[in-house]
């Protein structure tokens, strides 16, 4: 049903952070599929996403990567982020009833300063991105970053949270 994609560059520890939220996922049947795709890390992130079940890539083309992709939805993550409780139920619900792409609603503990939130852009990702996989092929391009798949979208924001990767990196 889900596709979780997750793009990383030693990034270990967030990566393993990320993982373990998406088990529940998986366990309950909304996860059927965790693709990570490495940009050239030194550290253990094969080796987490390894142990973790994922199909990982350390060289890809995103037109091939979302054609073997097993879920009709697609979740784009940053490593380290989270999303909160009620996650499961709550993408379910909207994959069920919607067809626009839509995005977590920031951690009302996490958020970033106001100042901070008003003067520059948020990260593409740093609140997810999910979207179907029709959708995503559609807009594909060879070469293709995954955050341009969620610049200029228009998105809903569904009910549950996610904390930010930023948050991950802070803490190290």
């Amino acid at each position: 049903m889900l596709t979780v994609i997750i793009e990383c560059q030693d990034q270990e520890s967030e990566l393993a952070q990320t993982l373990a939220v998406l088990v529940s996922g998986a366990v309950e049947g909304l996860v059927c599929d965790v693709v990570v795709l490495d940009r050239g890390s030194g550290d253990g992130t094969s080796r987490v996403a390894d142990a973790a079940g994922c199909r990982f890539y350390s060289q890809w083309d995103v037109k091939d990567i979302l054609d073997s992709v097993r879920g009709d939805w697609l979740l784009f993550v940053e490593p380290g982020a989270r999303p909160q409780a009620g996650w499961i139920d709550e993408i379910a619900e909207y994959v069920a009833l919607n067809k626009m792409p839509a995005r977590f609603t920031a951690s009302r503990g996490y958020r970033r300063p106001l100042l901070q939130r008003l003067r520059r852009r948020l990260p593409p990702l740093e609140l997810g991105l999910l979207v179907s996989k029709r959708q995503a092929v559609a807009s594909a391009r060879s070469g293709m970053e995954l955050s341009e798949f969620a610049i200029g979208r228009k998105t809903r924001r569904l009910a549950c949270e996610i904390i930010p990767s930023w948050v991950a990196r802070a803490a190290r």
